[in-house]
């Protein structure tokens, strides 16, 4: 057992009875330690959703360039690990605000309005194939396959390679419970070295070819295109980020609305109240429930000073859950007046994407009540799958369709 209410509480990010049910460990550190540090594994972390949100929009303090993730930062820290060249995720201003602007006009909710009715046509296809049968799974016939298909369409990745891709992913992603993430090739852009020199000699309107034939001003003033290495590492960052956390939304959704009928009955009625249902999921089970900075100076949190060359880790599945912010915090209530949670992050580094998975999301399950107004959760066959220290989701979602 992780944690006792008996004795001071104690936060190991990589026990897997703590990361099946995380919140009244957070509970706990919010009230008891709200800067709490771990000396088995030498980090800090804060729980409250104030200091969360301050500390992610404090760049001068808490650093992104070795990475978002304990053990990325650890070996960075050891010079066992260099961050590529355009890893957005993983920079600092100017090169950071200069990538950023090169990808933010896609990713406008005005932009994504425009794919909505592919999405849709997506969706539509993909359940249609259920209609009629006894189960469904949320993850692998429904998250694993729309959130695919529709990054791959923004990078124009070929369909016959869509899902090794995906795989790719899946597997690199991947660490064993109870144990640190091993760093591994995740940011290798090795597997799109092939597309990105056949689309260099073959533009088309999708967000890889863009990537290639963008000129900006760099940091230092010269104008110029992105460099090959540049290009490969944006892709696989998008690829990665584009598979990975949609797929696990879909995956609560099925599980929330499943254990919770009357909430779904009214989603069948009155779908104008979708939008913030994946609002009130993404707060409430948040995918990303952790994100790890580098401490860059000398700063004071509640009468404690964390010294320069630490790691802070911001606990965003706790702030989601302070009830300082969001009473009664605990109830999953789909009429919440959220205002903003930490599910996409927060600030400079706030997720690109978050747009498109909303929309995916909206469309997705508008589709699903169309279809299947009613199911109950397989809970006999559900598995958590147990990622790194930032991620938490299903890698199954079987339910019977009633």
């Amino acid at each position: 057992m992780a944690v006792a209410t008996d004795h001071e509480v104690y936060y190991d990010p990589y026990d897997a009875e703590t990361w099946s049910d995380p919140y009244p460990v957070f509970r706990r550190l919010r009230d008891e330690a709200p800067l709490y540090y771990n000396e088995p594994y030498d980090f800090y972390a804060v729980s409250r959703f104030a200091d969360v949100e301050r500390g992610l929009v404090d760049r001068e303090t808490f650093l992104s360039c070795r990475g978002d993730i304990l053990e990325m930062i650890k070996a960075a820290i050891k010079g066992e690990l260099e961050i590529p060249p355009g890893t957005l995720i993983f920079e600092e201003p100017p090169t950071h605000t200069i990538h950023r602007a090169l990808l933010s006009r896609l990713f406008t909710p005005k932009q994504m309005s425009r794919l909505e009715s592919k999405v849709r046509d997506f969706c539509q296809r993909r359940l249609d194939l259920f209609v009629g049968a006894d189960t469904f799974n949320f993850v692998s016939d429904l998250g694993m396959q729309i959130p695919m298909r529709v990054i791959s369409l923004l990078l124009g990745i070929p369909e016959s390679e869509q899902e090794a891709i995906r795989d790719h992913f899946e597997q690199t992603m991947r660490s064993e419970p109870g144990k640190p993430m091993e760093v591994n090739d995740t940011l290798d852009g090795g597997l799109f070295a092939d597309y990105i020199d056949w689309r260099h000699d073959h533009p088309s309107d999708d967000l890889m070819t863009l990537l290639l034939t963008a000129e900006f001003e760099d940091e230092r003033g010269t104008m110029r295109r992105l460099t090959r290495d540049e290009v490969l590492t944006f892709v696989t960052v998008l690829a990665g980020a584009g598979n990975e956390t949609t797929n696990r939304l879909f995956g609560w959704m099925g599980k929330l609305l499943g254990e919770n009928p009357d909430i779904r009955h009214e989603l069948v009625e009155d779908r104008s109240l979708i939008p913030n249902t994946i609002e009130e999921i993404r707060r409430y089970e948040p995918i990303s429930q952790i994100v790890g900075r580098y401490v860059g100076r000398d700063v004071d949190l509640h009468g404690q000073t964390v010294k320069e060359g630490s790691v802070m880790l911001f606990l965003l599945g706790s702030a989601n859950r302070d009830e300082r912010v969001f009473p009664d915090s605990d109830r999953f209530d789909i009429y919440r007046k959220i205002g903003h949670h930490l599910g996409f992050g927060y600030g400079p580094h706030f997720c690109l994407g978050a747009s498109l998975a909303r929309l995916e999301g909206r469309v997705g399950l508008d589709e699903v009540l169309n279809r299947f107004p009613d199911w109950e959760v397989d809970s006999s066959k559900t598995a958590f799958r147990m990622l790194s220290v930032s991620g938490r989701g299903w890698d199954s979602m079987p339910v019977f369709l009633t």
